[in-house]
């Protein structure tokens, strides 16, 4: 029998990346960050969304379990 937990946890990752995404949206790293160093900031930007989203997503999948 085939279940649905993986493509399920897939998901939840993908949607925890999209809120990371959109959360980090709102902040303003220009004040933060060198200038011309477009490259560093975007891996930060995406590691920094990976990582919440992540974590986004173990929380959910946690709460989900039984």
């Amino acid at each position: 029998m085939i279940t649905l937990e993986p493509i399920v946890n897939i998901l939840l990752h993908f949607f925890g990346f999209f809120v990371a995404m959109l959360g980090l949206s709102a902040l303003n790293f220009e004040k933060v960050l060198r200038q011309g160093r477009t490259f560093q900031a975007q891996v930060l930007y995406v590691g920094t969304a990976m990582a919440l989203g992540y974590l986004i997503a173990q929380f959910l999948i946690q709460l989900m379990m039984p």
